[in-house]
């Protein structure tokens, strides 16, 4: 918070020229023009595989958030009285799309089309540039794709208060999803809390975990390359095995040492794997209760029964169920979203859905005999709590239905 701060301010002060010099500090890029129309930049070249490989993505996350849709719910709770509630989308949106270690095109998708879906009318993309100053051509496919009016050409706190703020150049946004860096989540976590911002966010969703549940059902290689795939995002990720009686832990310490081996991104994964932890457990009752206390983000049953663990799980982003369930199909194209709250938050939040791109607003309708039927209630709580000219809005009608 203490770094994150001083940014915030001066992107608040200094706008567009603050962003051009945090990103010349920070991703040593010097460029002129920070945000970019992605619709009238020309479509990206990709190779076929990739194309289809996101085009598949699209549509199952688009046929898993379309089916969140809820009707307008209608209700009368006496003779006379409506109550409804609608849904309405949230009209500007700010997406954040990170590219630090790793560039993740598919974070574009997992937000780009629950807004697309939702109806926002302003949805603005924000996510580290390449060092040409090129945006990343899978990102741009995916932001062509889901309708996204602005890119932003920028990341951490410096792209977060961009859009909470506006800039001249970048729309000011009411809401801002994604996950980041910890930069990232301590900006957006202090702009939800600035009067001045007024801006929401979708949860907190910083650095990636896993929580593996093993048993003697569980093949070894299976958890530790779900663990080593969540190890790899970054030096500030964690992983956790829970092992039931059965699991060896012998086997599972030398497959996760081959495997780390063979991996590209060796060293972020072994730092993140000094902080990581293997847990011995009793029984199904305790690898649960240690699971809702830490409140994994991706949690991975991967045992022969995983379903008596479910019903009994309260806290968790996104479970991933069995032997041939990868976390990667959630991250990538099962159509389930992968913005997921991390550090515990999932005890009280939920992850990106298409409920996250509106709200809900609520109306009523009363005809002459529903207030005749509620209204002196209203008149006696309004006359409990001492409000008199709530009182009298009631009974200023009951009065003009009397003499009628």
């Amino acid at each position: 918070m203490e770094l994150v701060a001083p940014i915030v301010s001066e992107v608040q002060r200094r706008g567009d020229d603050a962003v051009r010099e945090f990103t010349k500090k920070f991703d040593k890029l010097d460029l002129s023009q920070i945000v970019v129309d992605p619709n009238a930049l020309p479509a990206p070249v990709m190779d076929d595989a990739v194309r289809e490989s996101f085009d598949v993505a699209y549509d199952n996350i688009r046929k898993f958030h379309i089916a969140q849709a809820r009707e307008e719910l209608i209700v009368s709770p006496m003779d006379g009285i409506e109550c409804r509630r609608v849904s309405r989308p949230i009209e500007r949106v700010g997406l954040y799309v990170p590219g630090g270690t790793a560039v993740l095109p598919s974070t574009a998708l997992m937000l780009g089309v629950p807004a697309q879906l939702a109806g926002c009318t302003e949805i603005v993309l924000a996510t580290p540039p390449h060092t040409d100053g090129s945006i990343c051509p899978e990102v741009l496919y995916a932001a062509q794709k889901c309708g996204v009016t602005k890119i932003l050409k920028a990341g951490g706190a410096q792209a977060i208060a961009a859009m909470a703020f506006g800039t001249d150049s970048c729309p000011k946004v009411d809401k801002i999803c994604g996950p980041g860096n910890q930069f990232v989540t301590a900006a957006k976590m202090m702009l939800q809390n600035s009067g001045e911002a007024s801006v929401a966010i979708d949860m907190p969703a910083g650095p990636s975990e896993q929580l593996c549940i093993a048993d003697s059902t569980s093949n070894p290689s299976f958890v530790v390359s779900d663990l080593l795939s969540q190890a790899e995002h970054g030096v500030d990720s964690q992983v956790v095995c829970v092992a039931l009686d059965g699991f060896d832990k012998d086997v599972f310490a030398e497959e996760l040492k081959v495997q780390v081996e063979a991996l590209p991104r060796k060293e972020f994964v072994e730092v993140a794997l000094s902080k990581s932890i293997f847990l011995r457990v009793r029984n199904l009752e305790e690898a649960v209760r240690f699971t809702n206390l830490y409140a994994p983000e991706h949690l991975v049953i991967a045992v022969d029964d995983p379903e008596v663990y479910v019903e009994k799980v309260i806290n968790a982003g996104s479970i991933f169920l069995g032997h041939y369930t990868p976390e990667s199909v959630g991250d990538y194209a099962s159509g389930t979203n992968h913005s997921l709250p991390t550090y515990g938050y999932a005890r009280m939040y939920g992850g990106v859905s298409l409920d996250t791109f509106v709200k809900y607003i609520t109306i009523q309708k009363l005809t002459p005999e529903g207030l005749l039927n509620v209204g002196p209630h209203v008149e006696t709580m309004a006359a409990v709590e001492e409000l008199h000219a709530h009182k009298n809005a009631v009974t200023i009608r009951l009065s003009h239905l009397q003499q009628s």
